[in-house]
């Protein structure tokens, strides 16, 4: 089995180099050891970092995504099993966040289409900063 240095798997994946050695040092890729130091990865560490990447662009946190990758099999090529596993895991977080986004969404777009360009009817109008009693963030983005 071939393994990549750095450089070649940041080809690759698509990623600098600065980012593999942090993947790296959160525990999310592993390499081993040339006998003169240098880095050399498995070829499934391109399906690992593929997996980052895509769960990050989701809005995963690096913490939600290395305790997943630390729920794989080391020993052996994650199954079709394993990702089901994962995926149900995650399923709830990640049905919140396409909520999010489609709130997002439809209520940029009553913004971008109104026209008013004014606060006097702005669904996110907030005199007084009467929201704080919500929580910190944008509220009414956040929740409906």
């Amino acid at each position: 089995m071939k393994h990549h240095t750095i450089g070649h798997l940041a080809e690759r994946a698509g990623v600098a180099t600065s980012a593999i050695r942090f993947y790296e040092s959160r525990g999310l890729v592993s390499s081993v050891r040339t006998t003169g130091n240098q880095r050399r990865y498995e070829p499934s560490t391109l399906r690992r970092i593929a997996f980052i990447r895509t769960a990050q662009q989701v809005g995963l946190s690096l913490d939600e995504i290395g305790e997943a990758l630390a729920s794989l099999p080391d020993e052996r090529t994650p199954t079709k099993a394993d990702w089901t596993r994962l995926s149900n895991r995650w399923r709830s977080r990640l049905d919140e966040q396409i909520a999010r986004i489609e709130r997002l969404r439809d209520r940029l777009d009553g913004c971008i289409g109104c026209g008013c360009l004014s606060l006097k009817s702005c669904a996110l109008r907030n005199p007084g900063d009467q929201a704080a009693e919500y929580g910190p963030g944008a509220v009414f983005l956040e929740h409906e």
